[in-house]
């Protein structure tokens, strides 16, 4: 008994450091924003009780609902086509059958190691109503838009740019098409079916879980979508590019408004936290293809 506890007292002494760092700058921030989303606080005044106010102004506030309904679209129409995207770029450059895959895989990944300010300016330089686009569109006869100073096209356009960035999604789609059993398609091809049917019946359901994961990281990364129309659009035209994260910060730090940025932060983790559940249960996460 002495030993057991000399050796607790000796686990916690060296777990300190980063218990004392988990309770300074993780819990206590965390349960401070709780506090100040009831409260009116402008950092360089006391915070000052005001219960559900900041909660129900939200959803008085126009731009506060153009956020949502813009981080919405890119939740129901970026983040399949994405998938669908990576996952069929995964399984071609998979194909035992296609030769000299390997130069695409580099391809494919290199944009992922640009950094983001600079794929930013690509994307402003791209999306330019003279920019390449539109000038590839001229060739074929058609007259592109405005991408980035139109309200219809300025979301596609950033899901282009996230299109663009599966290059981390198809390593790991990659990784787990490695785990898919050969037998399995063998059997399947003596059975009658086609490319289009194994892809449907065999690697979709075994490649479950990791579409979950990459589907769980591709939601974060929209929720917290901030430096990229803040440097593309600036949240713009009209809004229409105004992301969740961005008007966040701007209530923070450019209207020092930190209560009402405390109240978006947690309905934020709210929504996330809900979209998350359901596609757990959805996609039967922790049960084997054959349960």
């Amino acid at each position: 008994m002495a030993y057991r506890k000399k050796d607790l007292r000796n686990a916690l002494l060296f777990i300190s450091p980063w218990i004392v760092g988990f309770l300074a700058f993780t819990l206590y921030p965390i349960l401070s924003s709780l506090y100040y989303s009831f409260c009116e606080y402008k950092v360089i005044k006391d915070p000052v009780w005001i219960g559900l106010a900041n909660y129900i102004n939200l959803f008085k506030d126009a731009t506060y609902i153009d956020a949502l309904q813009n981080t919405l679209y890119m939740l129901l129409i970026g983040v399949p086509v994405t998938t669908a995207t990576a996952i069929t770029v995964s399984i071609l450059l998979n194909n035992k059958h296609l030769h000299h895959t390997g130069p695409f895989k580099v391809i494919f990944f290199l944009p992922t190691l640009i950094p983001t300010i600079v794929t930013c300016f690509l994307w402003i330089w791209m999306f330019d109503y003279n920019g390449i686009v539109n000038k590839c569109l001229r060739f074929f006869g058609i007259k592109g838009p405005s991408w980035l100073n139109s309200v219809m096209w300025a979301k596609p356009a950033f899901v282009f740019f996230m299109i663009w960035t599966i290059g981390n999604a198809v390593i790991i789609y990659l990784a787990g098409l490695q785990d898919i059993d050969e037998n399995l398609y063998e059997a399947a091809a003596i059975d009658g079916a086609g490319f289009v049917r194994q892809t449907t019946t065999i690697t979709i359901p075994l490649l479950r879980h990791t579409i979950l994961f990459n589907v769980v990281t591709l939601i974060i990364g929209v929720f917290q979508w901030f430096a990229e129309p803040l440097i593309i659009t600036e949240g713009g035209p009209a809004n229409s590019t105004m992301f969740y994260s961005l008007y966040l910060y701007q209530n923070a730090f450019r209207y020092f408004k930190m209560g009402y940025a405390s109240a978006m932060g947690w309905i934020l983790l709210l929504i996330s936290l809900t979209i998350i559940l359901v596609l757990f249960r959805a996609m039967r996460f922790g049960e084997s293809y054959g349960d």
